[in-house]
């Protein structure tokens, strides 16, 4: 609509919609062209003229482009609400498919594809496959978007119909914005399969490499990130494509050059020779400077990006940091993204320039900049020894302004400076002791308190000052007393006189009888059994040598570093967490199983005649060992009534509450293949895999059989043995009919405390299934413990410390795993959270890790867990506290399969 077209949206006299249908119907095409104007005019601002369908649809046949441009808008705003009326249009379409003039087929199946109703799809088949070959570049390029769109309401169709292999035929197309498009549309579809769609070959990656010349900017970014994915041959191959893409880094456009940048990152990997890799970070330099003179909203962006990048090489960037000193009109989350970076980038060579740079920052108006500015300045004093003493010196002049904020925030990078670099620079104490009493922050204050106690003996009034804190113990934060608490214990052990032994009585007192922090209360009282029974192993524990400290505090994973490298230019790249972090992608085949399995249908078993082989049962199948990997299956409908009891017919010895389940309908689960534990060779060519899972709180078999036989199975029955947790079947399994070469898929619910059988604990379930033309066939399921492990298990750490503590010492069961390394905390404890083991707590000893987590199986038993382990090295030991002790092997077994996973 042209700018002289507001007069539409003004208001109507009584009777619109009367007045519009009448106009919709005039003989006249202006009149008609107005009324169509009028009613997209009232539909964008919320009016309801769905009333007018029928009515706007039949102004569809006109060759005015323009007013089939504003009826396709309305068909497309109201055709799910109006289905069985959108098909009148349908005709309409395939017709305009067909039409001479490019613009209007293009039209056509571009709205055809918005239009998401299923009814519709099927007529858009025919129309779309003539358009992917059509003559007009434009056409086939919008048809290639179509059928993304068409795979999105239904993939069956577009794998039935062979769109997809028409998409991969257009790669090869002679127009670059063709193959952008086709290649966007196999990203995108590839993106919601479970299957591989779409792998660049030598021979398409050839052809992208071409077209990545000549298309729009946007084609150039599908290209780009689809090639960021191919993984070169060789390193020749690698350097030969990344030769190609260079010339992409000097593209105005920012989402190109950081996409190019992407990928030159990804093809750098298998590049071996340095002088190649040299000239690539030199040319890499410039384009991701000149993202930073661009507005500020695009410098953040760049900023988040380059940070992954300086990380992964910093040689890059190592000659441009004057680039990120910070301007005075940056706004604050620019800022605060080139300090990261200039820490980064800080080396012996530039760190004068920086430090200059940090000491101008700290004398800004914006609070948080300052402190991020004075902490930045510790950071460097960490990271480069050599410019240690020349970080301490402008702390120094810092802490003499008197600014009370600056003050405090040098005080606590002067602390992590002394354990990084111990017995060096404690000439400064002194001037540290002047700013006593301006400290009122919790943080400033504990690390005083903690250089006061590890240097009391260089302070000749260490007992004064610590003294000057005590007098407001009970009133202090938990931090700071836990700090005086250690400092006190500390000056006296250093210094045991008379002044020291009365401070350390009043603080064991205050922290034993009138606190109620449990940390606090443990901690005294360890140190009033250590100092009551012996001081000098008090003094080897307390003043032991402390390990000393890195800055590490803002270096990623390296296995998530390389992951948010691959999705530079994305949104992850900006959070800095992977894209599954905070998307959900619902991959194809899971969604339509569960549609299927939503709709409920019941699928009865139909009379077969009766098939009577040998009667005799065939030995159990051998014990598959499945282990639980947090694998997905689909909700399970309400559990039917309770089965009637039926006689033990498979024999197992069981007792009638576990009853047999006969068929009922049939449920589809999803997620990675199933173990199979009854392989079609020892079940007369019935397969059947399976496995435990838990999902939303819930126990389920999730089952597959196959019958490979030459004939149809039906009737099938479950039983499960007497085991250890009682696990039998809680609903009707769920099978159809099986014909020749079909398969089905079900989810069976379980529930717990049935038949328990007596003796050790073990993860052996045993499983008996029968079907109407076949002997029974037992098989054995080595289950995971992981999958009874509860939704509810996690602690308050209150709570943990007293059930620690109320379980006496020989509920403790501890066990060596030489074999396992831990590599990054982080990602430990999300493996295990998946697992519902939840994290506590964790606490350095010496250079090991100790992480301390909690876990419930059913009927309320909890498990304390305890890890150690020493980072990137082989080596890992579990300790666990459960009122059910007798249960540490299968605890044991199912964590070391997990962390080996």
């Amino acid at each position: 609509m042209s700018g002289h077209d507001s007069k539409y949206f003004s208001t109507t006299k009584k009777g619109e919609i009367p007045e519009l249908k009448e106009e919709l119907n005039s003989q006249y095409k202006d009149k008609r062209k107005d009324a169509v104007k009028k009613v997209i005019a009232a539909m964008t601002v919320g009016k309801d003229v769905s009333s007018l369908f029928t009515d706007v649809v039949n102004c569809m046949q006109t060759e005015n482009l323009e007013l089939k441009k504003l009826v396709y808008l309305y068909l497309i705003n109201y055709a799910k609400s109006q289905p069985d009326l959108a098909i009148l249009a349908v005709n309409t379409f395939v017709k305009d498919s067909q039409d001479p003039n490019p613009l209007i087929r293009a039209l056509a199946v571009r709205t055809m594809g918005c239009i998401r109703v299923d009814k519709i799809t099927e007529y858009l088949c025919d129309p779309l496959q003539r358009c992917l070959k059509d003559d007009d570049p434009y056409v086939r390029k919008t048809a290639a978007i179509c059928v993304a769109k068409l795979y999105d309401i239904n993939a069956e169709l577009v794998e039935d119909r062979g769109f997809l292999e028409a998409l991969k035929d257009l790669i090869s197309d002679n127009n670059p914005m063709v193959v952008a498009n086709a290649v966007a549309a196999l990203a995108e579809i590839q993106e919601h399969s479970s299957k591989p769609v779409f792998e660049i070959t030598s021979h398409t990656l050839s052809k992208l490499l071409t077209a990545l010349n000549e298309c729009t900017e946007w084609g150039q970014v599908f290209i780009l990130d689809a090639l960021s994915k191919y993984r070169a041959a060789d390193a020749r191959e690698a350097e030969n494509i990344v030769e190609r893409v260079t010339p992409r880094l000097q593209h105005a456009n920012c989402a190109v050059v950081l996409s190019a940048v992407k990928m030159i990152l990804q093809q750098m990997e298998l590049i071996t020779s340095t002088d190649v890799v040299r000239n690539l970070c030199k040319k890499m330099a410039p384009p991701l400077v000149t993202l930073l003179s661009a507005e500020p909203e695009i410098q953040y962006v760049a900023l988040r990006n380059i940070n992954l990048i300086v990380q992964k090489r910093p040689t890059i960037l190592a000659h441009e940091i004057k680039v990120f000193f910070c301007k005075y009109n940056d706004p604050i989350y620019v800022k605060m993204e080139k300090l990261e970076i200039m820490i980064k980038l800080a080396s012996d060579r530039n760190i004068d320039q920086v430090l200059l740079e940090f000491k101008e920052y700290a004398t800004e108006v914006d609070v948080d900049f300052v402190r991020k500015a004075v902490r930045a300045i510790g950071r460097c004093a960490i990271k480069l020894e050599r410019a240690a003493e020349r970080c301490i010196s402008v702390l120094l002049e810092l802490i003499k302004i008197k600014v009370n904020y600056v003050v405090q925030e040098a005080i606590i990078v002067i602390k992590d400076i002394f354990r990084r670099y111990p017995n060096t620079y404690e000439s400064i104490i002194a001037t540290l002791c002047e700013s006593l009493d301006t400290l009122d922050e919790p943080e400033a204050k504990a690390s005083m308190i903690w250089i006061i106690g590890e240097y009391a003996e260089r302070i000749d009034n260490a007992d004064e000052l610590l003294e000057s804190f005590l007098e407001s113990f009970p009133e202090e934060p938990a931090q700071v007393q836990l700090q005086l608490l250690t400092a006190t214990v500390k000056l006296f052990l250093k210094k045991p006189t008379e002044g020291p032994q009365q401070m350390i009585q009043v603080v064991l007192n205050n922290a034993t009888v009138e606190t109620d922090n449990p940390d606090l209360r443990d901690r005294a009282y360890i140190y009033w059994r250590l100092l009551s029974t012996d001081p000098e192993a008090a003094k080897d524990v307390v003043l032991a040598e402390k390990p000393v400290i890195s800055d590490d505090s803002n270096q990623l994973d390296p296995s998530l570093l390389d992951e948010l490298l691959a999705n530079i230019a994305t949104l992850s790249s900006v959070y800095h967490k992977p894209p599954e972090a905070f998307v959900t992608r619902v991959k194809t085949s899971q969604r339509t199983e569960e549609d299927d399995f939503a709709d409920g249908s019941e699928t009865g078993n139909s009379e077969s005649p009766a098939y009577a082989p040998d009667s005799s049962t065939s030995p159990p199948a051998s014990s598959s060992s499945a282990q639980y990997a947090g694998r997905q299956a689909v909700a399970a409908p309400a559990a039917s009534a309770a089965p009637a009891l039926v006689p033990d017919l498979l024999d197992l010895g069981l007792d009638n509450s576990s009853a047999i389940v006969s068929v009922d309908q049939p449920a589809t689960p999803a997620g990675p293949p199933l173990p199979v534990l009854l392989p079609a060779a020892t079940g007369q060519g019935l397969q059947i895999s399976a496995q435990l899972v838990r999902r939303d709180g819930q126990i389920f078999y999730s089952m597959l059989f196959e019958n490979n036989s030459q004939i149809p199975l039906d009737g099938f029955m479950i039983q499960f043995n007497k085991n250890t947790f009682g696990l039998a079947a809680g609903g009707p399994l769920q099978v159809p009919q099986l014909q020749p070469g079909t398969s089905a898929s079900t989810l069976l619910p379980m529930v717990l405390h049935q038949n328990i059988s007596p003796g050790p604990p073990s993860t052996l379930l045993q499983v008996a299934v029968k079907n109407n033309q076949q002997p029974v066939w037992y098989f054995s399921d080595a289950v995971s413990f992981l999958v009874f492990f509860a939704e509810d298990g996690k602690m308050e750490r209150s709570t943990f410390l007293e059930t620690w503590k109320s379980l006496p010492d020989s509920n403790e069961v501890s066990k060596d795993f030489p074999g396992i390394v831990m590599n990054s905390v982080e990602v430990t404890l999300d493996r295990l959270a998946a697992s519902n083991m939840f994290f506590i707590a964790k606490r350095k000893h010496a250079n090991q890790e100790v992480l301390y987590l909690s876990t419930k199986i059913p009927r309320g038993v909890p498990f304390l867990i305890e890890i150690t382990a020493v980072i990137g090295i082989p080596g890992l030991k579990c300790a666990i506290k459960t009122p059910s002790p007798e249960m540490a092997p299968l605890f044991f077994e199912a964590l070391e399969n997990l962390l080996k996973s």
